[in-house]
């Protein structure tokens, strides 16, 4: 497929890449798969989707098959959680649950059997996200371990970085904010617009923890 001196060939992340973070799922063992799996992270905004998009092409240019999958998109729970979102009254352990659901359907219907069959699997997000938003939400954090301990270490994810203030510009140019987006469940602010400066910056420090804990590679945000 390629030659060894690859970049991809070579990713081993940290020791812990390609094997369940903790117990796992029992009748999936998964040692030994062929595939490589890269996540991109970063709070809304930062323009995850462009580098995927940019990954993807070089990926399939120098001859990998290539699979994306990303936060929400299971079939069987985005209807769900974009149903419980919109009543805005969703508590911080149903959120979790919510969202590892979605979480542990992609990983066995669409992650693991594309590593498997040796394809590089790109991340919209993975679990940092979830740890960061419930992290925000006080959820206690060995606890929030154990729920995704279902989760497969990547082989190599990208942190992408942002300041606060150009967060909120793009934010604000491009879709506006919504209430889970700027945390307006922990009552913040006094104003949506003070309540997501707040949140977000709360959300970039959990990240930017995380990126320093995990060996993630920190790339500044996609220009616009």
């Amino acid at each position: 497929m390629t030659s060894p001196s690859d970049p991809i060939e070579g990713l081993n992340g940290n020791g812990q890449a390609g094997r369940y973070y903790g117990r796992g799922i029992p009748y999936l063992p998964i040692d030994g798969y062929p595939g490589k799996l890269i996540a991109i992270e970063g709070t809304d905004g930062v323009g995850r989707s462009t580098q995927i998009q940019l990954l993807r092409e070089w990926l399939e240019v120098k001859g990998y098959g290539v699979i994306e999958t990303g936060w929400t998109r299971s079939p069987l729970m985005q209807p769900t959680i974009e149903i419980a979102k919109s009543s805005n009254t969703l508590n911080k352990l149903t959120f979790v649950l919510l969202y590892a659901t979605d979480f542990a359907d992609r990983l066995e219907k669409e992650i693991i059997p594309a590593l498997k069959a040796g394809f590089v699997v790109l991340s919209d997000r993975y679990i940092f996200t979830a740890l960061a938003r419930a992290g925000v939400r006080g959820v206690d954090r060995q606890w929030l371990r154990n729920v995704y301990g279902f989760a497969i270490a990547p082989h190599l994810v990208f942190y992408l970085n942002i300041d606060v203030k150009t967060l909120i510009g793009r934010v604000l140019e491009s879709r506006g904010m919504d209430f889970w987006e700027s945390g307006m469940d922990l009552k913040l602010g006094d104003d949506i617009y003070d309540s997501f400066r707040a949140y977000q910056l709360k959300l970039l420090r959990e990240y930017q923890s995380m990126a320093d804990s995990s060996n993630q590679r920190r790339n500044p945000a996609s220009p616009r």
